[in-house]
């Protein structure tokens, strides 16, 4: 190190070295300093394993956390570094010598696009695990689970795949292509039993009563319902994006994303009154959750359960608990969070395996395989589906990402952050929720766009993506993110309009070459999807005339 910083700087071999200075360092699992307010002593605030970079961070660090001890919260989203992020889980002696090791190193490597740790690894499983394992799964971890990326076809060169590092086209894109068309044309099968779980209940209507407050859509719903709704602070910011199942009339099922295990925790209890008679229980363990996707789901699941499950017995977003093969009391929903047909099947783990079996065994007849996270990435972006944590954060609104409809306004309660809502909605929001699809993007030899690269208005910088991925239904590259107006523009409105947004032209930039870009505030699939069907509907007519 000490050659190369001579060859950098040469006029460093005649300096004098007046102090030298040895001390500990110290590093978290995931590369990034803990900041913020524990989750088990109010109060309490920490900013530590600065991962030898506490020189570059303390200007930044000590202000943001003096704004959370002052005021609440920082005048930014630092979520990524966020004390509760982390879980006891991550706090074996073990884990942290092992993966502390691995650290180090990393620091000044160049990291590739969803690269993965080494270390610490199958610290958290689905009872799946060791089944998909053998029929080709490759992984990826978040909050120490272990999650499917995507399953390698028998007689790929499994080495290749894993040890593939690219910022260009990716050498499982055409393995994901066939997990996506699977999934749109027969029926895929993908274990998302990470997602965290919490049940709610209470011996009155204080289980109602405190998701009332807490959640801005309305879950006084008859028992079955599920519910999309997010948890808002007080500034009308997202602290938590969750589905919440209405169980029976004082207990209620809550799903999140698989990172929200310990914050939203801390934040229901936060609200919850200290003499409560409420029970809020952590049944992430408790169990296996299978995504059935597909316009085949419908058949497989019927076979199985000998229950009609058309749309007309079972309508979207409803859950009911019912048999699957053998096993009871599996808790089936009419969702998919892709937007594609299908349902959830939350299995308690000791019928897990057996449902699963069944499920790919009673599949064969309508082309079951399994599916990893990247197709489903694909198809919940192509869809225009925000995800929390990375389109989603505690100073985004549902005004600013186009879900208004879910706030109820007036439902009667007071929920957090009513009233920062009600004011943005009459002053308009100041930055929007974007879809673009990039025009002249050559996927074989351009760079891919990954997330964080800057979007440009007429010239101006106006944001900078925050998902993206490959459409395999559009063909096209499709990149989320907000869009404001420029701040050198003293001329430039402060509110965004669907004007402003539809009179722009755009470009995404990456690898310092912009490319152009189409904007809109609703999905592009549900475009294509009718351009297609009008084009398809024109070569049958023509087939039929030949």
């Amino acid at each position: 190190m000490l050659s190369a910083l001579l060859r950098r700087m040469p006029s460093l071999d005649s300096c004098e070295i007046h102090q030298l200075i040895n001390w500990p360092e110290s590093f978290t699992p995931d590369m990034r300093c803990i900041m913020g307010e524990t989750q088990t002593v109010h109060g309490y605030f920490v900013l530590g394993g600065m991962n030898s970079s506490g020189l570059s961070f303390a200007g930044g660090g000590g202000r943001y956390l003096a704004e959370w001890m002052t005021y609440g919260y920082p005048s930014e989203n630092v979520w990524p570094l966020d004390v509760k992020r982390f879980g006891t889980l991550q706090s074996s002696r073990t884990f942290l010598r092992h993966r502390v090791m691995e650290v180090m190193p990393l620091l000044y490597e160049l990291k590739v696009p969803r690269w993965d740790f080494q270390t610490g690894r199958q610290l958290r499983t689905s009872p799946l695990y060791d089944r998909l394992d053998t029929q080709g799964a490759r992984w990826m971890e978040k909050h120490g689970f272990e999650r499917a990326k995507y399953f390698v076809p028998s007689g790929k060169d499994l080495l290749a795949l894993d040890q593939s590092k690219t910022f260009y086209k990716p050498d499982w894109f055409d393995i994901v292509g066939a997990e996506v068309k699977c999934c749109k044309e027969a029926v895929c099968v993908v274990d998302m039993s990470s997602f965290t779980k919490f049940e709610l209940s209470s011996s009155g209507d204080q289980a109602l009563e405190l998701l009332q407050r807490l959640c801005a859509n309305d879950l006084d719903v008859p028992v079955g319902h599920i519910v999309h709704t997010g948890m808002l602070n007080h500034r009308g910011g997202y602290e938590n994006d969750c589905s919440v199942v209405r169980l029976s009339k004082n207990r209620f099922f809550i799903i999140s994303p698989s990172d929200q295990q310990v914050h939203c925790w801390s934040w229901i209890k936060q609200h919850m009154p200290s003499d409560s008679q409420l029970l809020l229980e952590d049944v992430t363990w408790k169990y296996t959750a299978l995504n059935v996707i597909g316009p085949r789901a419908m058949d497989v699941l019927s076979e199985l359960s000998y229950v009609p499950l058309t749309p007309d017995h079972f309508p979207s977003l409803f859950c009911k608990e019912m048999s699957v093969g053998y096993a009871n009391g599996i808790r089936v929903m009419s969702m998919t969070h892709t937007g594609e047909p299908g349902f959830m099947l939350y299995i308690p783990i000791e019928y897990a395996l057996h449902v699963y079996n069944e499920v790919m065994s009673v599949g064969q007849k309508y082309g079951i395989r399994n599916s990893g996270y990247y197709a489903l990435r694909s198809l919940r972006i192509e869809k225009f589906f925000a995800f929390w944590g990375q389109d989603l954060d505690a100073f985004t609104t549902p005004l600013e990402c186009g879900r208004e409809f879910r706030v109820k306004f007036d439902k009667g309660t007071e929920f957090i952050g009513r009233e920062a809502l009600l004011q943005q909605r009459q002053v308009g929001v100041r930055r929007r929720f974007i879809m673009f699809l990039l025009e002249d993007h050559n996927t074989e030899l351009d760079l891919w766009p990954w997330w964080g690269e800057p979007i440009y208005r007429n010239e101006e910088l106006v944001g900078v993506t925050s998902s993206s991925a490959y459409s395999y239904t559009l063909e096209r590259h499709v990149c989320l993110g907000f869009v404001k107006p420029p701040q050198t523009d003293p001329g430039a409105p402060t509110v965004v309009t669907a004007d402003f947004i539809n009179r722009g032209e755009y470009e995404v930039e990456i690898g310092g070459h912009r490319y152009h870009a189409k904007a809109k505030l609703y999905p592009f699939s549900s475009l294509f999807a009718q351009q297609r069907r009008r084009k398809d509907d024109m070569e049958f007519s023509s087939f039929q005339g030949k």
